[in-house]
């Protein structure tokens, strides 16, 4: 079993910063990437940020330059650095993590999800 738990949202103004913060545990024996992706209501959820055990990144547009994806991988921790957050930026954020586990020689797993709301 692998779960990822995520947390850092909340309601923030115009402008404001908000962390999110995801962790994966369980049955872990390699992750190759971490990403965050965002849903709004009736729309397609999307890419927001990729990080690569290397540390390689990469990230939409529209956030280029204002988010930042980091991560620990001793804590198998991946954050999201959420500067100068637009009203644009409202959505649920959800982790993914693309791992190896004991059981699936790779398979993508997903957070619960955490909501950004920006707002006056």
């Amino acid at each position: 079993q692998v779960q990822l738990v995520e947390s850092g949202g909340g309601l923030v103004q115009p402008g404001g910063s908000l962390r999110l913060s995801c962790a994966a545990s369980g049955s872990i024996v390699s992750i190759y990437a971490m990403r965050w992706y965002r849903q709004s209501p009736g729309k397609q959820r999307k890419l927001v940020a990729a990080i690569t055990s290397g540390g390689m990144t990469n990230y939409v547009d529209s956030v280029k330059g204002r988010f930042t994806i980091s991560r620990e991988n001793a804590k198998n921790t991946v954050y999201l650095q959420m500067n100068s957050l637009k009203p644009e930026d409202t959505a649920v954020y959800y982790c993914n993590a693309d791992l190896m586990s004991f059981y699936a020689q790779r398979a993508d797993y997903w957070g619960q999800g955490t909501q950004v709301i920006v707002s006056s």
